[in-house]
Formats: C-alpha cells, structure tokens, sequence
C-alpha cells in the first residue's frame, strides 16, 4: 500500500478542479485527476503536481460501470483512496422565466451530472473510503454552490441540483459514519478565467452584490477542500460557504 493518501479528484482538470489538485498535491497527497473529455490537460496536470506518484485518469461520473473499473485500477495501483472531490458538473445559462428553454434533455443532463454523478462515485469508493486511515476516516468533498440556497444561478434546474446536492450530503454524511466524513463546499461565482472572459458590467455587478465586494477565486475554493480533508476532521454533515457573505444579500 503507498504510505502517502490518495485523493480522487473528479472534474480535476477544470478551472477550479486543478487547483484543488494543486492544493491537495501540495498537502502531500497522491492525486488521480479525474477526467471526462480534457485527457491531455489531465496528463499535462497530473505531470506539473508537486511530488510524485499522480496520474490522470478517465473518470466519467455519469457512467457508473466506468467509476467501478475506475476504482479497481486505483485499488490496483494505489492499495488505498482516502478522499475524492466531486468537482464535476454541467449547466448552462438559461433565463429562470423560459421554462421552454430548460428543455427535459437539459434537465437529465444537469441532474445526472451534478446529482447522480456524484452519488455514483461515492457508491463506487466506499470501500477503500472506509479503509482509509486518516485522521477522521475517509472524506467526500462535493462542490456545491450557493444558488443551492438562494437559488439563483445559470439555470432553474441547476439551482435545484446544488440543494440536492447539499441534502445529499447530509444523508451520507450520517450513513457512511464513523468510517467516511462528507461536507459540501460552497462557493458563489467563482472568477474562474472563464467568468472573467463573461460581459465586465455582468461580472462587476456579481462582485458588487457581494458584502466583501468580489468573487471567490479559486485558490480560496482549493484552500477549503483541502482543509476539510487535512485540518477540520471533525466536520461533517455540513455545508461550508467560501461566498464572501453572498448568502447573507437574499
């Protein structure tokens, strides 16, 4: 078995992904960045993270036969998983009033995605979850977000994925006790190069209805998944807001 912790990062090679995968290489941990379409940014990733032992694998959420040849290949290589980050999701903008717009194959597609997905991956690494021997037991890190809450985002039916996803959360968090935490983390908009390239007035107005007046960046967001996995290790159950107090504008 490899001496040093080992961490699933799904979605780890997107604009908040790779920094997680940064945050948790720089805590000593070996990575697996987990990949759906982006294999060569994966690879380019796996091979940039500090110390040794990471790699980029093919990892799509929504298929849950491939998360169980996933989880044998890491059991395989790897003897151990110690935590794994749900950073994989889908959405697309779509005005809250055009429900004929938010059409039933988007619906499937963002809950499948954002919900189901990550319950798969959970389903899939629960037992080398259970085995692992941090401080606190195994970790499941979901990437939530505050239109969870306030349910204001992209799209109607993204919002209601975030608060599945945060009720998700809870419900494993108490199943899978002692053995295995889970915590979602929260942000708001995050500025990601992607929001960044977005309208500016759009962008500066999202920052302005901010009491600590700007976005999340991502490093802020890398930072909280891997405190919960390394320093808070008796949380669990929660939602944990890297929001800048959006939540408190509603």
């Amino acid at each position: 078995m490899s001496e040093k912790p080992v961490a699933v990062v799904f979605g780890g090679g997107g604009g908040i992904g790779s920094v997680i995968c940064e945050k948790l290489a720089g805590a000593g941990m070996q990575v697996v960045v987990g990949y759906n379409r982006s294999a060569q940014a994966a690879e380019k990733l796996a091979a940039s993270l500090a110390g040794g032992g990471h790699s980029a694998r093919f990892a799509p959420v929504r298929d849950s036969a491939a998360l169980s040849g996933l989880a044998s290949s890491v059991e395989h290589d790897y003897r151990r998983c110690d935590a794994i980050v749900n950073c994989a999701g889908m959405t697309r903008f779509v005005k809250h009033s055009d429900l004929d717009s938010l059409d039933d194959e988007l619906i499937d597609n963002i809950l499948a995605t954002n919900v189901r997905g990550a319950f798969a991956t959970v389903r899939a690494f629960r037992p080398m979850l259970e085995r692992s021997t941090l401080p606190g037991g195994g970790v499941v890190v979901n990437l939530s977000s505050a239109a969870g809450n306030i349910a204001i985002g992209s799209n109607v039916m993204y919002c209601a994925s975030k608060a599945a996803l945060d009720s998700m959360t809870k419900s494993l968090a108490r199943a899978l006790a002692p053995r295995i935490r889970v915590v979602s983390v929260s942000p708001a908009l995050v500025d990601t190069e992607f929001v960044k390239s977005l309208d500016k007035v759009w962008h500066d107005e999202q920052a302005a209805r901010t009491p600590m007046g700007r976005l999340a960046t991502p490093d802020e967001v890398g930072t909280a998944v891997r405190a919960v996995i390394d320093t808070l290790t008796f949380t669990t159950g929660c939602i944990i807001q890297v929001d800048g107090g959006r939540t408190l504008s509603y």
